[in-house]
Formats: structure tokens, sequence, C-alpha cells
């Protein structure tokens, strides 16, 4: 039997599309999982054949897991995660159970700011950085950076640990509460990039890029830098398609990245792009479905077609402008109730709405992106309709905290 193991799984958003997606091509789907609570909700993942509860730090844990797997008579096709801290692992034992086409050290160097900031030190797109290790003592002068900087923690995924500091004081005081959590973490500062930002999907086959999506992005800056919008562009301009294809052919060369997928999150300056992070797998959250409901395809069933070996496909089917607003929250509390989902799902042009949280969950203002607690996706003729139409609809959207 046909076996794709999953390393990791969040309850929705993309890696939860992935196993929908193996499912409909076909194959028998397992996944390893370290949360309790989903195993205690069983029910709730019934397109998983089987979930296994195994300690993902142990990797001995999880080869005798796939080993019981396979004198089962489980025919392993590929080993993935579309989690972000699990990408490089499931490579890893990729490349001992079954046919790999990705590479696994193009894949740690994507997955770790250090490793990104330290390739691609001599590119253009790289912005002025500095790195803090855990032996290094913090010293740092204006001939290096000029304020504002963003800190950022090398492990760091979905926003956490990426602070703003304006000055001296400030930058001192988060250097040392990120050291704090973890005194062996490297820490990069690098300068501050004004300028629009963007988020791209891409595919890479045998060489052959396919950008499956350019989407602009709107920031919200409290705490954290918060992706709060989310506009995937029916048309991109040829100029900056054309600078996409050219910075993109240069990482896939760098790093020989000859398959797989991955997104990059850039800002665009006077001088040209600035890559912010580059991540090997397909954005979470409603990436997915932002993109199914623009273009009519799945991004992350073609991205598991490339991890078989078969060619994907990002043919459009239909070519809309969509809008993807999320929901933060100002205040913490207890979830008490939400109303207004109904009222937002009715607004023309709303193609979905999503809340995560159920009655009864402690909600906090964002310090990750895992904090955005609701989401409205919209089609429009124009990429302003799309916006209009997604954050009237979530505005409908109240969440009624009991404070503590």
């Amino acid at each position: 039997m046909g076996t794709i193991i999953f390393i990791g799984l969040n309850k929705s958003g993309s890696s939860r599309e992935a196993v929908k997606a193996a499912n409909e091509l076909g194959y028998y789907t397992v996944v390893f999982t370290n949360q309790e609570k989903q195993i205690q909700q069983r029910s709730e993942y019934k397109d998983v054949h089987q979930l296994i509860f195994v300690d993902l730090s142990n990797i001995e844990e999880i080869k005798k897991q796939i080993n019981i797997l396979m004198d089962r008579g489980n025919e392993i096709i590929i080993i993935t995660s579309f989690v972000a801290k699990y990408v490089q692992t499931a490579s890893m034992l990729a490349d001992e159970y079954c046919e790999n086409y990705l590479s696994t050290e193009a894949l740690a160097i994507m997955e770790n700011k250090e490793k990104t900031r330290t390739f691609f030190t001599n590119q253009s797109f790289t912005p002025r950085f500095k790195l803090i290790t855990k032996d290094m003592p913090f010293v740092i002068t204006n001939q290096i950076l000029m304020f504002p900087v963003v800190v950022k923690c090398a492990s760091s995924t979905g926003s956490r640990d990426v602070i703003f500091a304006e000055n001296m004081m400030k930058l001192e005081k988060n250097v040392n509460m990120l050291r704090s959590k973890d005194s062996s973490e490297t820490i990069i500062i690098e300068e501050y990039v004004n300028g629009d930002q963007y988020l791209v999907e891409v595919l890479v086959s045998n060489w052959r890029v396919l950008i499956g999506a350019v989407i602009k992005q709107e920031i919200t800056m409290g705490k954290r830098f918060i992706v709060t919008g989310y506009g995937v562009l029916a048309e991109v301009p040829r100029h900056l398609e054309e600078s996409l294809l050219e910075l993109i052919g240069t990482i896939v060369t760098s790093l020989e990245f000859q398959n797989g997928a991955f997104h990059l999150e850039l800002r665009l300056t006077e001088d040209g792009w600035r890559l912010i992070e580059i991540n090997p797998r397909i954005s979470g959250g409603a990436m997915n479905k932002m993109i199914q409901a623009a273009f009519g395809y799945s991004l992350v069933e073609e991205t598991l077609k490339l991890l078989i070996g078969e060619t994907p496909s990002l043919v459009k089917f239909t070519n809309h402008y969509v809008f993807t607003q999320y929901v933060i929250l100002d205040n913490k509390g207890i979830l008490e109730k939400v109303t207004g989902k109904g009222r937002a799902a009715a607004t023309p042009g709303v193609v979905e709405v999503y809340v995560k949280p159920k009655s009864g969950t402690y909600v906090i203002p964002p310090l990750s992106m895992g904090h955005r607690y609701a989401y409205v996706i919209a089609r429009g003729d124009t990429l302003e309709e799309a916006e209009n139409i997604a954050k009237q609809a979530a505005n409908e959207i109240t969440f009624h905290l009991r404070r503590e």
C-alpha cells in the first residue's frame, strides 16, 4: 500500500490541506505527531488513516515507527513535512527510506536564518546584517548598521522572536531578552528594509522554475511583525515578474536546488528586491486555499506530485484577484463566543470564513502568526475590490472575551 508519511501536522492550514490532497491522490496517509491533543481529538482527523504519537525530537523513535510500518507492508513513497521546523528532518528520513528528489543540504540552509544570511552574504538582495553567536559579546556600532534594525533568532518561525528596534536602548533590551530565552541561539541583527512586502510561492521541477503565486502582504506592527493581509495578484507586472525570475534563478543555481518547493518573503526597495526570509515549503495558514480561490489549482497537491517524482502543473483554471484578511485581537482573555461569522460569510464575494479558537480558549494580542484567530478570503475583479470585500466581512466578526 503506497504510503505518505507526514512529520507534524497543524489542525488547519497548508499542512492539513496536504494530507487531504494525499488522500485524493489515492495514498495511505500516516501522520507522526507530538501533540497529545491531536490524539485525544482523533475523530477530527478523518483524512489521516493512521495518527501516531511520536517524540519528533527523537530521530531513532521516528525510525522505529517507520520500520514498524514497513514490516506491516506499507510501501513508503515519500516522507515529508509541511510544518516549518520538521522539513529538514523529513528530508533526512526520506534520504534513508525512499527516493528523495529534494536536497537535504539546501533545505538546511533555507530552514535556518543564520545559514541563509551567511550563504547569500555577497548577493545584492541580502540586507546588511550582523550575527551575535552564543560566545560573542554584544557589541555593535553605527558603522555596521543604521537604526532602525530588526532583531531575530536564527531559528524563529512565524514572526516569533522577530522584533523591531529603533534605537540602541531597545536593541540591547531585545538582544538580552532573546538571549535569556535561549543562550545557545544565534541572534541576527539586520537593517530594517523599507518597501512593499511580497510573498512568492515557488516550485522547482528538474531545474524549471514555476511561480505559484505573487502575493502582496499587509504588515501590522505591534510587538511583532504580523502579516494580516494577503493580496494574490491575478496579473503580475512584467518588470516585477522578470526581476523575480532572475532572483529565484540565482537562489536555485546557488543552492543547486533541482527539485522542491519554497516561498520567499521580499521587500521591494528603490534599489531592487531584498530577501527577508526563505522557507523550504509552502507558506502556512490559508495560503493553499487562497491560491486555489485565485487560480483553481492546489499548490500542495502539485507539491506532492513533485515529491513523488511526477511533473507538477501550475496551469491556471481561473484567474481572480483574491485578498485574505486575518483577524487579530487587541486584548487578552477567555473567549466566550464569536459572533458575525454568518454575516461575514454572506457578504458577496466572500469565498471562506474561518475562526480558529473554540469557546473557553485563552486568546492574546499577537506575538506570532499563530495568534491570528480568524480569516476571510474574498475574490474581486481587482485587488482593491477583493481587499474591500474581505475587510468589510472581517469587520463583522466579533470576539467576545472575559477579561481576567
